[in-house]
Protein backbone atom coordinates (compact mmCIF):
# COMPACT_ATOMS: atom_id res chain seq x y z
CA UNK A 1 0.00 0.00 0.00
CA UNK A 2 1.24 3.64 -0.41
CA UNK A 3 3.39 4.98 2.22
CA UNK A 4 1.50 7.65 3.50
CA UNK A 5 4.38 9.13 6.19
CA UNK A 6 6.53 7.95 8.94
CA UNK A 7 5.58 8.07 12.64
CA UNK A 8 9.38 8.35 13.63
CA UNK A 9 10.18 11.59 11.57
CA UNK A 10 6.89 13.16 12.91
CA UNK A 11 7.46 12.69 16.83
CA UNK A 12 11.54 13.29 16.48
CA UNK A 13 11.17 17.34 15.26
CA UNK A 14 13.69 19.52 16.40
CA UNK A 15 12.36 22.80 15.07
CA UNK A 16 11.76 25.15 18.31
CA UNK A 17 8.71 27.27 16.94
CA UNK A 18 5.49 26.13 18.31
CA UNK A 19 4.77 23.05 17.25
CA UNK A 20 1.26 23.08 15.58
CA UNK A 21 -0.64 20.07 14.53
CA UNK A 22 -3.60 19.22 12.10
CA UNK A 23 -5.60 15.99 12.68
CA UNK A 24 -8.71 14.14 12.11
CA UNK A 25 -9.72 10.74 12.74
CA UNK A 26 -12.38 8.08 11.39
CA UNK A 27 -13.90 6.17 13.32
CA UNK A 28 -16.24 2.86 13.63
CA UNK A 29 -19.89 3.22 13.88
CA UNK A 30 -21.90 2.03 17.37
CA UNK A 31 -23.59 -1.02 16.53
CA UNK A 32 -26.93 -1.22 18.79
CA UNK A 33 -30.62 -2.17 18.98
CA UNK A 34 -33.60 0.36 17.91
CA UNK A 35 -37.10 0.40 17.33
CA UNK A 36 -36.54 3.23 14.61
CA UNK A 37 -37.47 5.27 12.93
CA UNK A 38 -34.32 5.38 10.98
CA UNK A 39 -34.37 9.06 11.16
CA UNK A 40 -33.93 8.66 15.47
CA UNK A 41 -31.05 7.96 16.93
CA UNK A 42 -33.30 5.92 19.72
CA UNK A 43 -30.87 3.37 20.70
CA UNK A 44 -32.47 0.68 22.91
CA UNK A 45 -29.22 -1.21 23.99
CA UNK A 46 -25.65 -0.78 22.35
CA UNK A 47 -24.08 -4.08 21.21
CA UNK A 48 -20.56 -2.76 19.94
CA UNK A 49 -18.93 0.83 21.05
CA UNK A 50 -16.94 2.49 18.33
CA UNK A 51 -13.68 2.73 17.80
CA UNK A 52 -10.77 4.43 16.32
CA UNK A 53 -10.21 3.07 12.22
CA UNK A 54 -8.45 5.53 10.83
CA UNK A 55 -6.03 8.92 11.56
CA UNK A 56 -3.74 11.61 9.59
CA UNK A 57 -2.15 14.11 11.27
CA UNK A 58 0.07 16.88 9.99
CA UNK A 59 2.47 19.31 11.26
CA UNK A 60 2.15 23.12 10.03
CA UNK A 61 4.44 23.25 6.65
CA UNK A 62 5.61 19.76 7.78
CA UNK A 63 5.36 16.04 7.56
CA UNK A 64 2.16 14.11 7.65
CA UNK A 65 1.21 10.71 8.51
CA UNK A 66 -1.95 8.50 8.20
CA UNK A 67 -2.67 5.37 9.09
CA UNK A 68 -5.48 2.56 9.66
CA UNK A 69 -6.06 -0.30 11.79
CA UNK A 70 -5.14 -2.43 8.11
CA UNK A 71 -1.34 -0.98 8.94
CA UNK A 72 -0.55 -2.60 11.86
CA UNK A 73 0.90 -5.98 12.72
CA UNK A 74 -1.84 -8.54 14.10
CA UNK A 75 -5.07 -6.94 12.11
CA UNK A 76 -7.76 -9.15 11.72
CA UNK A 77 -10.88 -8.99 9.17
CA UNK A 78 -14.10 -7.59 10.74
CA UNK A 79 -12.08 -6.70 13.81
CA UNK A 80 -12.03 -3.26 14.92
CA UNK A 81 -9.41 -2.36 17.55
CA UNK A 82 -7.51 0.70 18.11
CA UNK A 83 -5.31 -0.39 20.92
CA UNK A 84 -2.21 0.04 18.56
CA UNK A 85 -3.73 3.21 16.56
CA UNK A 86 -4.45 4.99 19.91
CA UNK A 87 -1.04 5.26 21.28
CA UNK A 88 0.33 6.34 17.84
CA UNK A 89 -2.14 9.30 18.42
CA UNK A 90 -1.44 9.82 22.02
CA UNK A 91 2.91 10.22 20.74
CA UNK A 92 1.70 12.79 18.55
CA UNK A 93 -0.34 14.85 20.87
CA UNK A 94 1.76 14.97 23.18
CA UNK A 95 4.62 16.38 21.05
CA UNK A 96 1.95 19.05 20.48
CA UNK A 97 1.78 22.79 21.64
CA UNK A 98 -1.11 23.44 19.30
CA UNK A 99 -3.83 21.00 17.67
CA UNK A 100 -5.92 22.19 14.81
CA UNK A 101 -8.99 20.08 14.19
CA UNK A 102 -12.13 20.66 12.20
CA UNK A 103 -15.17 20.41 14.53
CA UNK A 104 -12.79 18.22 16.52
CA UNK A 105 -13.57 20.48 19.99
CA UNK A 106 -17.20 18.73 19.82
CA UNK A 107 -15.88 15.31 18.08
CA UNK A 108 -12.35 14.31 17.63
CA UNK A 109 -10.99 15.58 21.10
CA UNK A 110 -13.52 13.93 22.88
CA UNK A 111 -13.48 10.79 20.82
CA UNK A 112 -9.51 10.76 21.25
CA UNK A 113 -9.67 11.39 25.05
CA UNK A 114 -12.23 8.61 25.44
CA UNK A 115 -10.17 6.27 24.14
CA UNK A 116 -7.39 7.34 25.76
CA UNK A 117 -9.16 6.55 29.03
CA UNK A 118 -10.53 3.07 27.59
CA UNK A 119 -7.01 1.74 26.86
CA UNK A 120 -5.60 2.60 30.23
CA UNK A 121 -3.00 5.67 28.93
CA UNK A 122 -2.63 8.82 30.70
CA UNK A 123 -3.09 12.61 29.48
CA UNK A 124 -0.62 13.53 26.88
CA UNK A 125 1.38 16.83 27.94
CA UNK A 126 -1.09 19.88 27.57
CA UNK A 127 -1.74 21.54 24.17
CA UNK A 128 -4.35 24.15 22.81
CA UNK A 129 -7.05 23.47 20.88
CA UNK A 130 -8.11 25.54 17.64
CA UNK A 131 -11.50 24.67 16.05
CA UNK A 132 -12.01 25.94 12.28
CA UNK A 133 -15.45 24.92 12.63
CA UNK A 134 -15.77 27.19 15.61
CA UNK A 135 -13.95 29.87 14.24
CA UNK A 136 -16.49 29.75 11.08
CA UNK A 137 -19.22 30.37 12.90
CA UNK A 138 -17.79 32.90 15.31
CA UNK A 139 -16.50 35.01 11.96
CA UNK A 140 -18.30 33.89 8.92
CA UNK A 141 -21.43 34.08 7.58
CA UNK A 142 -21.71 31.15 5.32
CA UNK A 143 -24.55 29.07 4.42
CA UNK A 144 -22.55 25.92 5.68
CA UNK A 145 -19.11 25.96 8.10
CA UNK A 146 -19.28 22.08 6.93
CA UNK A 147 -15.33 21.95 5.69
CA UNK A 148 -15.90 21.38 2.50
CA UNK A 149 -18.50 24.40 2.32
CA UNK A 150 -15.45 26.44 3.60
CA UNK A 151 -13.23 24.80 1.31
CA UNK A 152 -15.09 26.16 -1.94
CA UNK A 153 -16.13 29.08 -0.74
CA UNK A 154 -12.33 30.24 -0.69
CA UNK A 155 -10.93 28.17 -3.50
CA UNK A 156 -8.74 26.07 -0.94
CA UNK A 157 -10.47 22.85 -2.80
CA UNK A 158 -12.87 20.42 -1.27
CA UNK A 159 -13.55 16.95 0.52
CA UNK A 160 -12.79 14.17 -1.51
CA UNK A 161 -16.05 12.25 -2.70
CA UNK A 162 -16.73 8.41 -2.16
CA UNK A 163 -19.27 6.04 -1.72
CA UNK A 164 -21.16 6.83 2.19
CA UNK A 165 -21.41 4.76 4.45
CA UNK A 166 -20.20 1.84 2.16
CA UNK A 167 -16.74 2.20 2.57
CA UNK A 168 -16.73 1.90 6.53
CA UNK A 169 -18.55 -1.33 5.43
CA UNK A 170 -15.40 -2.34 2.98
CA UNK A 171 -13.07 -1.56 5.63
CA UNK A 172 -14.40 -3.01 8.43
CA UNK A 173 -14.95 -6.29 6.11
CA UNK A 174 -10.90 -6.27 4.96
CA UNK A 175 -11.45 -4.91 1.66
CA UNK A 176 -7.52 -3.14 0.74
CA UNK A 177 -9.14 -1.03 -1.73
CA UNK A 178 -11.22 0.72 0.42
CA UNK A 179 -8.92 1.25 2.94
CA UNK A 180 -6.60 2.63 0.56
CA UNK A 181 -9.55 5.14 -0.09
CA UNK A 182 -10.52 5.84 3.52
CA UNK A 183 -6.91 7.29 4.13
CA UNK A 184 -7.28 9.43 1.04
CA UNK A 185 -9.80 10.79 2.41
CA UNK A 186 -8.61 11.18 5.93
CA UNK A 187 -5.51 12.71 3.82
CA UNK A 188 -7.17 15.41 2.06
CA UNK A 189 -9.26 16.15 5.41
CA UNK A 190 -6.05 17.13 7.00
CA UNK A 191 -4.66 18.44 4.15
CA UNK A 192 -8.02 21.26 3.54
CA UNK A 193 -8.10 21.47 7.20
CA UNK A 194 -4.49 23.20 7.32
CA UNK A 195 -5.39 25.57 4.53
CA UNK A 196 -8.65 26.56 6.07
CA UNK A 197 -6.89 27.34 9.42
CA UNK A 198 -4.13 29.41 7.76
CA UNK A 199 -6.93 31.54 5.71
CA UNK A 200 -8.88 32.01 9.33
CA UNK A 201 -6.05 32.53 11.31
CA UNK A 202 -5.22 36.45 10.74
CA UNK A 203 -8.86 36.51 11.83
CA UNK A 204 -8.82 34.72 14.75
CA UNK A 205 -8.94 36.91 18.21
CA UNK A 206 -8.31 34.20 20.45
CA UNK A 207 -5.67 31.89 18.89
CA UNK A 208 -3.01 31.21 21.05
CA UNK A 209 0.37 33.26 21.51
CA UNK A 210 2.88 31.28 18.83
CA UNK A 211 6.03 33.38 20.58
CA UNK A 212 4.80 31.79 24.19
CA UNK A 213 6.91 28.79 23.01
CA UNK A 214 10.08 30.73 21.87
CA UNK A 215 13.06 32.28 23.68
CA UNK A 216 12.47 30.60 26.73
CA UNK A 217 15.50 30.16 28.98
CA UNK A 218 15.73 26.96 31.07
CA UNK A 219 17.04 26.46 34.32
CA UNK A 220 19.53 24.97 35.63
CA UNK A 221 18.29 24.50 39.29
CA UNK A 222 16.12 21.92 40.03
CA UNK A 223 12.56 23.52 41.21
CA UNK A 224 10.80 21.67 43.95
CA UNK A 225 7.33 20.48 42.03
CA UNK A 226 4.88 20.66 44.33
CA UNK A 227 2.35 18.17 45.64
CA UNK A 228 -0.20 16.91 42.41
CA UNK A 229 -3.02 19.38 43.17
CA UNK A 230 -5.38 16.80 41.15
CA UNK A 231 -4.64 14.01 43.66
CA UNK A 232 -1.92 15.32 46.35
CA UNK A 233 0.49 12.88 45.44
CA UNK A 234 4.03 13.98 46.08
CA UNK A 235 5.42 11.55 43.83
CA UNK A 236 5.69 14.26 40.28
CA UNK A 237 7.83 14.99 37.79
CA UNK A 238 9.43 18.36 36.13
CA UNK A 239 8.33 18.03 32.76
CA UNK A 240 8.94 20.82 30.28
CA UNK A 241 6.78 24.44 29.93
CA UNK A 242 3.49 25.11 29.93
CA UNK A 243 2.28 29.15 28.61
CA UNK A 244 -0.35 31.05 28.09
CA UNK A 245 -0.86 34.51 26.07
CA UNK A 246 1.29 36.01 28.27
CA UNK A 247 3.18 33.88 30.53
CA UNK A 248 5.22 30.47 30.77
CA UNK A 249 5.83 28.27 34.48
CA UNK A 250 7.57 24.96 34.51
CA UNK A 251 5.19 21.98 33.93
CA UNK A 252 5.23 18.63 35.65
CA UNK A 253 3.23 15.55 35.72
CA UNK A 254 2.22 13.15 38.29
CA UNK A 255 3.68 9.88 38.28
CA UNK A 256 0.61 8.72 40.24
CA UNK A 257 -2.79 9.98 38.18
CA UNK A 258 -0.90 11.18 35.40
CA UNK A 259 -2.18 14.90 35.38
CA UNK A 260 -0.40 18.17 34.38
CA UNK A 261 0.11 21.50 36.21
CA UNK A 262 2.25 23.78 36.32
CA UNK A 263 4.36 24.96 39.18
CA UNK A 264 6.79 28.19 40.38
CA UNK A 265 7.33 31.84 39.36
CA UNK A 266 7.19 33.04 35.47
CA UNK A 267 9.99 31.57 33.41
CA UNK A 268 12.33 33.86 31.88
CA UNK A 269 11.91 34.39 27.87
CA UNK A 270 14.98 35.80 25.60
CA UNK A 271 12.40 38.17 24.81
CA UNK A 272 8.96 39.68 25.14
CA UNK A 273 5.92 37.77 23.03
CA UNK A 274 5.67 39.99 19.92
CA UNK A 275 9.03 41.83 20.14
CA UNK A 276 12.13 40.18 17.76
CA UNK A 277 14.94 39.67 19.71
Amino acid sequence: MKNYGDLETMINRTEQEAKILTIDIETSPIVAYTWGPMWEANLIKVIKEGNIMCYSAKWLNGNQVTKGLIDYKGYKKGIVNDSKIIKDIHRLLDEADIVVTQNGVAFDSKYITTRFIANGLQPPSPYKNVDTALAARRLLKLPSNALDNIGKYFGLGEKMEHEGFALWEKCMAGDIKAWRKMKEYNEQDVKLTEKVYLKLRPFMKTHPNVTAYQGVIPTKEKLPTGDCPKCGSDHTQGRGYATNSTTTYARAQCQDCGGWYHYGKPVKRLFKPGINA
